[in-house]
């Protein structure tokens, strides 16, 4: 069954880092500060604890309380899809509990990763982590970069394939996917099926808007949430060449924040910058940048207009 409210999601939605503490819980002003700075810079919603977020590796309270502050700043202002992962079944659960108790607006979620698994067995999982969140709309994160599984339209034909037309007939309140496959031509076709479609490549907001997506989901769109938008709006108006010269900001300066390997911790480094606030770090055992990379991203940053 596909989520009556779909409509509802479109435009860019940052998929921001989490401040942790090196200990436990949440840097609150840090996570508040962001969310914040994304909405007053024309942030439609955000997709919070996804990989950029490091969802799967926090831990349950981590979780929780990014859900519970997360819906505090957004409420009645944007749209909040938490993803509610974690490593192991029980884990995921409780996050999808999390983010009912905690009045956010929708769940996503990975498939099962580091272990071998099959198309009934994702399906099983994803209901039953639907079923404790008591059906808020529900969105599947299509990256199988990561995971290992795809989602594709029409019947699954090869090993590590999810068929969505399954997912749809069988997970309770579908919304949609985050397609960061690939193949960006699906991106009309799960359109087709009625379900909300972002496209998870920063890099590309613009002709992924063209394919018919109804927006981006990805951490750069929390760096520089005003060119997204602006970008966003022109398309929205039929204005393409403001849309077009847009795309080329954003190609350019993304670029410095995706060459360095550790999106988590650039992305922490950055917003630290913007907003003169602690940030934090990246969670071990996820790379850290070298305090030689940290000065280097900074400076072309500044070089590029990206901070």
């Amino acid at each position: 069954m596909i989520a009556k409210d779909i409509h509802d999601y479109k435009g860019f939605f940052p998929a921001n880092p989490t401040p942790v503490n090196q200990g436990e819980g949440i840097k609150e002003e840090a996570l508040r500060s962001i969310l914040e700075y994304d909405i007053a810079n024309g942030a439609g919603g955000f997709w919070l604890a996804g990989t950029t977020g490091e969802g799967p590796i926090l831990s349950e309270r981590q979780r929780r309380e990014t859900a519970e502050i997360a819906s505090d700043v957004c409420k009645d202002r944007v749209k909040t899809i938490m993803h509610v992962g974690g490593i192991t079944t029980e884990l995921s659960i409780l996050g999808a509990k999390a983010a009912k108790d905690s009045n956010c607006d929708a769940i996503c979620l990975l498939p099962p990763f580091l272990y071998p698994t099959d198309e009934q067995s994702v399906i099983d999982f994803y209901k039953e982590v639907s079923d404790a969140s008591e059906n808020l709309p529900f969105f599947v994160s299509n990256l199988p970069q990561i995971t290992g599984i795809e989602f594709v339209p029409g019947k699954a034909n090869a090993p590590g394939q999810v068929s969505m037309d399954k997912v749809v007939s069988e997970v309770p309140n579908v919304a949609g996917l985050k397609h960061s496959a690939a193949n960006q031509a699906m991106i009309p076709v799960f359109i087709g099926m009625g379900l909300a479609c972002f496209s998870g490549n920063g890099f590309l907001p613009l002709p992924s808007l063209t394919l018919g997506a109804v927006g981006t989901v990805d951490a750069p769109l929390s760096i520089i949430p005003s060119v997204y938008n602006e970008l966003y709006k022109a398309w929205v108006a039929g204005d393409i060449g403001t849309a077009e010269k847009k795309q080329k900001e954003v190609t350019k300066k993304i670029s410095v924040m995706k060459s360095f390997n550790s999106a988590a911790d650039a992305s922490k480094a950055l917003l630290t910058e913007i907003l003169e606030i602690d940030c934090g770090r990246s969670i071990l055992t996820n790379r850290r940048l070298t305090n030689d990379e940290t000065k280097e991203l900074i400076s072309r940053a500044k070089e590029v207009g990206l901070i």
